[in-house]
Formats: structure tokens, sequence, C-alpha cells
């Protein structure tokens, strides 16, 4: 066997994301792809925009929507998140798998609409949670139940790509 990014890819242990590193991606990083099983039972996916607090991903989608309707027949997910326009250096990626709780009432919708409009448009935030207040407007809590898979570049001789090995 080769040296990591040098010789080959087969072997990635060892380029997993650490905590802190977690930490980091799913503070820069707002959008992630949510995976779900559709009335046929096919996986599905979607980009969100999200935040992450203490260990819970939150999202939001309008009622009728097909992760909404997915959620209500099941909980079972998965979320993908990229490094990818987030600014970090390095390609990271974290996946994990999760389980949706469909919120419909005011006190949680209030609560999420006041931090995700802070936290994704610190800019004008009043503006967007004016336009995201709507009635048919639900909320997701996603509970994460494992982690997948990670992956950082970073740690791969030769960026990952065989260069400058």
């Amino acid at each position: 066997m080769g040296k990591l990014g040098v010789d080959d890819l087969e072997n990635l242990k060892g380029t997993h994301l650490d905590k802190a590193d977690q930490a980091e991606l799913l503070k820069a990083q707002t959008e992630c792809t949510v995976i779900f099983l559709d009335e046929e039972g096919w996986p599905c996916g979607v980009v969100m925009s999200f935040f992450e607090e203490n260990g819970t991903f939150w999202l939001t989608a309008v009622e009728g929507r097909h992760q909404v309707k997915a959620f209500d027949r099941d909980p079972r997910c998965s979320i993908v998140v990229s490094s990818a326009g987030s600014g970090l250096p390095g390609r990271r990626m974290l996946s994990i798998r999760g389980e949706a709780t469909v919120h419909r009432d005011d006190e949680t919708k209030q609560w999420f609409l006041d931090q995700f409009t802070t936290r994704l448009q610190p800019a004008d935030p009043v503006s967007w949670r004016k336009l995201l207040d709507s009635p048919k407007r639900v909320v997701f809590e996603v509970r994460v139940t494992s982690i997948l898979a990670s992956h950082d570049q970073r740690k791969i001789a030769g960026n990952g790509r065989g260069m400058g090995s």
C-alpha cells in the first residue's frame, strides 16, 4: 500500500473531521442536502438552508413540499454538509443520520424565525423574517442519531488530488 495522496486514495482512514472541525464546518456553512424517502420509498434530496445548535439541525419549508410529507410519514433522514462555498480552506464533508420532527406550533416557529434570519441574514433579518413568516410555514428539528461519514481533504498529502506530492 502506498502513501495516501501520493500513491493512491484507497485507504481514507484518518481523514475524518474531528469534533472541533465538525463544529467549524457547521458554524460556517448555511446550506445542506437533506435526504428523505418519498411515498414510494425512493431516496430524494433537496438543498436547504439550516443552522445547527447543540447537535440539532433546524430547517424550514412550507406545507405541501415533498420533505414535509416525507417527514410526516417517516422521520428518518440524512443530512450532508460540505464546505463548498463556505470560505473554509480544504474540502470538508459531514454526513449525518437523523430523525426529523415537523413543528407546526407558533411558539417554535417564532423562535426558529428569530434564530434563522438573524444567523443567515444578519444584514437585514427583519425583512427576511417578514417574508418567511407565512401561514403554511413549518419548522424541522432534526436530531442527529449518528455520524455516517466525514472527510477532511486537508489530511491528505497533495491536496487529495495528487498536487504537490
